[in-house]
């Protein structure tokens, strides 16, 4: 983000500072960070203003909320070089790819074959193939508002960050967020996801941790069928919401309760 981009905003904004990357020469910096706890209304209002002034607003929670660094995002744990471009990545061919690596079975795995592949029942190890879109009429930004305020309501240590990028999506990428690191640590692969389901479910990223990241979804799985393929999607991109999330760890259990819910959660360990 170049400092004059932020200028026409500065009697909006609470008082910051921008982050300075860790790695390089000291020179890069990707995004804005509010010296406080951001509020709904803030976020909000920039998400209103991101079309005039190209900075995504994101509600940046911390590893841990009594740690003064507020890492990764005041202590600049974030790696905007290292990243490709969201561009030079397909959604579908990055979540077949990753459910293949996810639902194999080697020597050294903890689960014999049955019980491995009982977790992404009814499929198994076959990719099952994207779920459709479809229409709505719910407003994804007004949804997305909802979202933010009920977020801070938990979480009122969360701040505000702003990134120049295109949509919240590719905000991810443009802020060198390594949330997904220990799976992979080119975060376009998984900004390139979460732009397709900003097109096919009207998602839109609004809070990201450490190693989490909070989407508001404007048109979320109704049927059976469709949340299964939902959860078949979230399983490839982020396989730590079955594994290790609510019991029982399987994906149809998982699909019950995406089914009709506005709110996605993920986290990566």
């Amino acid at each position: 983000m170049h400092p004059e981009t932020r200028f026409g905003l500065e009697s909006m904004l609470p008082p910051g500072r921008m982050v300075t990357s860790d790695e390089g020469d000291g020179d890069v910096q990707p995004l804005w960070l509010s010296d406080g706890p951001a509020t709904a209304e803030l976020w909000t209002r920039m998400h209103a203003e991101h079309t005039r002034s190209g900075l995504w607003p994101l509600l940046l929670d911390s590893l841990d909320p009594n740690d003064g660094g507020f890492r990764p995002w005041g202590s600049g744990e974030v790696f905007p070089e290292q990243m490709s471009s969201p561009a030079n990545h397909d959604s579908a061919s990055l979540l077949a790819r990753w459910w293949d690596i996810y639902t194999a079975v080697d020597e050294d795995d903890m689960l014999d074959a049955g019980r491995r592949l009982a977790v992404t029942a009814p499929f198994g190890k076959t990719w099952p193939g994207l779920a459709p879109s479809r229409e709505t009429t719910t407003n994804p930004d007004q949804l997305a508002a909802g979202f933010a305020q009920a977020f801070l309501a938990d979480r009122p240590q969360t701040r505000l960050g702003l990134v120049a990028a295109a949509s919240g999506a590719e905000a991810l990428t443009a802020a060198g967020w390594a949330g997904p690191c220990n799976y992979d640590n080119d975060t376009a692969k998984f900004s390139a996801v979460v732009r397709d389901w900003e097109h096919r479910f009207g998602a839109r990223v609004v809070a990201v941790g450490f190693s989490t990241l909070h989407l508001s979804v404007a048109t979320p799985p109704a049927g059976e069928h469709e949340a299964l393929l939902v959860a078949a999607e979230h399983f490839a991109f982020c396989p730590d919401n079955i594994w290790q999330g609510s019991r029982p760890y399987t994906l149809p259990a998982y699909a019950e309760r995406i089914t009709d819910a506005h709110r996605w959660d993920f986290w990566w360990d």
